[in-house]
């Protein structure tokens, strides 16, 4: 078992940034994929960013060259750096690590708002 805390989302203004970390229970080493997802309301939930140790980084087409991810395996942490953030990027975001079994976090509401 492993338990997953989100942390850093809020508010912010269109254009501006957000740092979202994904602590982990236990090693992160081990897993095949790390990775973020989000739900907006209404929405199904989608693909935001995932590191996978067989086939490298990917991104969801929307937020190519606006958002990055990280993953520290000694702090057991992986990140999201959001950069250049819109209305439309507002939802719920979960961190994921995926493996032999699938683990979710709680998720950490961001809201891109004027």
């Amino acid at each position: 078992q492993v338990q997953l805390v989100e942390s850093g989302g809020g508010l912010v203004q269109p254009g501006g940034s957000l740092r979202l970390s994904c602590a982990a229970s236990r090693s992160i080493f081990s897993f095949n994929a790390v990775g973020w997802y989000r739900q907006a309301p209404g929405k199904e939930r989608e693909l935001v960013a995932r590191i996978n140790r067989s086939t490298g980084t990917d991104y969801g087409d929307s937020v190519k060259g606006r958002f990055f991810i990280s993953s520290v395996s000694a702090q057991n942490t992986v990140y999201l750096q959001m950069n250049s953030l819109k209305p439309e990027d507002t939802a719920v975001y979960y961190c994921n690590l995926d493996g032999r079994f699938s683990y979710w976090g709680q998720g950490t509401q961001v809201t891109v708002s004027s």
